[in-house]
């Protein structure tokens, strides 16, 4: 069992700096908007009584905030930024729908705010006020806590199931005309159905890659949820967009590529289900 406990816990740092630099991507990526005072944010500023002049003041104040905390997290995270990056993505993913643009976008940015509460659970609760700032290292740990990383791993499969999910309604719903913007500049229009028929099938295929993560997340698919996502979301920057709307998705590709390395610990002592199976191997020995 000792044997066990000791591969078990080599996954750990893996673990630990996919959160740690997916989580700081996206709020560098985040930042990035507000300090080049992107305009669609004004509506999400004027929908919490905010003025068109003050919002663009503020975009400059908050970007560099939002900098500041993803170069924290990636130089030194502790549980108090984590905290605060759970609550603030949390609470901008509502401000979208407040603003008129509808739930889908709260359930797309999961992985916002699910990589760092995801870290933050990983890391353990603070026992003192000190611990909310203490620094958290990739150190492994020679008796994981199987609670704790079955926690992780319900938050990083509930994680990459929504982001799918919000992101197939988009298409299958919701018909966004970004979506045909995108799979146009890649060639993708001359389809049998055209673009009509393709944003709303790609939308419930990854509604459908959602479900399959809720029901049975197998690293197989969960790698293959990484690449997709990897490729879609580059779609950004290949359809004219800056390559900062690739970086803020960071989460869109921890959750998936974290969960993979957790589900891919069955010959170890898994805290996900993993354990048992060792145990019978060895009672058969």
């Amino acid at each position: 069992m000792r044997a066990a406990n000791n591969r078990s816990a080599t996954y750990t740092p893996a673990v630990h700096w996919i959160l740690r630099i997916t989580a700081a991507m996206c709020f560098i990526g985040h930042g990035a908007f507000g300090v080049i005072t992107k305009p669609s944010w004004v509506a999400f500023f004027q929908s919490l009584g905010i003025s068109e002049p003050i919002a663009y003041r503020l975009m400059l104040i908050i970007g560099t905030n939002d900098i500041m905390v993803g170069l924290f997290v990636l130089l030194s995270p502790c549980r108090i930024v984590l905290a605060w990056m759970t609550g603030w993505a949390f609470f901008t993913s509502f401000l979208r729908p407040m603003a008129g643009q509808g739930y889908w976008e709260v359930i797309e940015r999961a992985g916002n705010y699910g990589v760092p509460l995801a870290f933050l659970v990983m890391s353990g609760w603070a026992r003192s006020w000190r611990e909310w700032f203490e620094p958290i290292a990739p150190r492994p740990s020679a008796e994981p806590d199987s609670t704790r990383m079955e926690q992780v791993a319900m938050i990083l499969r509930v994680t990459t199931a929504l982001l799918l999910i919000g992101h197939g309604g988009y298409g299958a719903f919701v018909h966004k005309q970004m979506l045909a913007d995108q799979y146009a500049t890649v060639g993708l229009s001359a389809v049998p159905g055209g673009l009509g028929a393709l944003v709303p099938g790609i939308g419930w295929f990854e509604i459908l890659l959602g479900v399959a993560v809720l029901v049975a997340p197998l690293p197989a698919l969960l790698l293959f949820i990484f690449a997709w996502k990897v490729a879609t979301e580059m779609l950004y920057p290949a359809s004219g967009a800056p390559f900062w709307e690739f970086i803020e998705r960071g989460g869109s590709y921890g959750a998936p590529l974290a969960l993979f390395f957790l589900k891919s610990r069955r010959a170890a002592r898994d805290p996900i289900g993993g354990s048992m199976k060792v145990a019978a191997r060895e009672g058969v020995a």
